[in-house]
């Protein structure tokens, strides 16, 4: 069974761009979990300006689910705040200082030997790695050797090609998928996914672990409402989209 884990980086967006607590970011995601979804995940930056900090702390004292923690090894703060919080899952995310949403995978082989000492740190504490990568077979490759558990596949690429030619989109996906199951590595995916594309990733793609989706579904929920949307996100992977 694939995991749905909902990032509710939007929703403390909206909570801090009046100050105060409107919307509860807890409370969200205490709704999303009691809805459906199998996860909560965040990705805080250095600036704060969505999740703060203390959200990862609160967030993991209250929530039931599984808790994953995306972002930027390279922060010492980043690395700080996942080890005191000791999540179910952190994801290794080579953002750039300023970026405004991920926009690419990592050079796997470039920076081997970083992510297997930042891997191996995470492993020690009993926390789950996932590595964000490209659908390219090097990358996929080179992030086994790594020691990482997971790879998470950047999907913005088949997202922005789904609409015109699905096959062709989804094609480097099936490759990378393939090659990470041969060579043992757990897979998730996440970025751009949404109720017109997912469905059709999900059929096509073997063994998907988990997605993870935020701006879509809190979009979605803007309309639909957070139950329903979750509950049509849920059906997505299970078959009936």
């Amino acid at each position: 069974m694939t995991k749905l884990s909902v990032n509710i980086n939007k929703v403390a967006t909206l909570r801090n761009s009046r100050g105060g607590n409107n919307p509860d970011l807890l409370q969200v995601a205490l709704d999303c979990e009691k809805f459906g979804a199998q996860g909560i995940t965040v990705h805080p930056r250095p600036d704060e300006r969505h999740i703060r900090y203390q959200d990862v702390f609160d967030l993991q004292t209250a929530i039931h689910t599984e808790f994953n923690i995306e972002g930027n090894c390279r922060e010492k703060k980043f690395v700080d705040l996942v080890l005191a919080n000791k999540p179910a899952q952190v994801t290794l995310v080579p953002d750039e200082l300023g970026q405004i949403t991920s926009n690419h995978g990592w050079d796997t082989i470039k920076h081997q030997v970083y992510l297997q000492d930042m891997t191996a740190l995470f492993k020690a504490e009993g926390i789950r790695v996932s590595i964000f990568v490209d659908p390219n077979p090097k990358m996929v490759e080179a992030a086994a050797q790594t020691g990482t558990d997971r790879i998470e596949l950047y999907t913005e690429g088949y997202a922005a090609h789904f609409h015109r030619d699905p096959a062709n989109a989804i094609k480097p996906y099936v490759e990378a998928a393939t090659i990470a199951k041969s060579l043992g590595l757990g897979l998730n995916a996440g970025h751009d996914l949404d109720l017109h594309n997912l469905h059709y990733f999900y059929q096509h793609i073997p063994d998907l672990l988990e997605v993870s989706i935020g701006h879509a579904l809190i979009s979605d929920a803007l309309y639909l409402g957070l139950e329903e949307t979750i509950k049509r996100y849920r059906a997505q992977l299970r078959g009936k989209g």
